[in-house]
């Protein structure tokens, strides 16, 4: 009888660890944030407010961050110092964004 608690014991502490470990690696914020990017670039591109070229610039600046955040994280721990970088690149790159579809460059519509 006494094999029922120990083994439940033991699959609770297994959970708790991993639900630890998960919560060092995982950066919900940062992967919410590169998603409304995304979302700005998509939209940028539909309206006509970003050129080729600068959604592929836009495009490769994300593709950056999205590996150092896979750096990041290959270690099995986000150092604060690596939130922070990453955030200062997510920065820069909302940034870069709104300059780019707010300068005056636009495709051109078919008339």
């Amino acid at each position: 009888m006494k094999t029922i608690p120990v083994l439940l014991s033991a699959v609770l502490l297994a959970a708790a660890g991993a639900s630890f470990a998960q919560g060092v690696t995982a950066t919900p914020r940062i992967d919410q944030r590169e998603q409304r990017q995304e979302q700005r670039i998509q939209q940028g591109v539909g309206s006509g407010a970003l050129t080729p070229w600068e959604t592929y610039r836009l495009e490769k600046e994300q593709a950056h961050i999205g590996k150092a955040e896979s750096r990041a994280k290959a270690d099995g721990d986000v150092t604060p110092a690596e939130r922070k970088r990453l955030t200062n690149m997510q920065n820069r790159a909302s940034r870069d964004i709104r300059h780019q579809k707010h300068d005056r460059q636009a495709v051109p519509t078919k008339g």
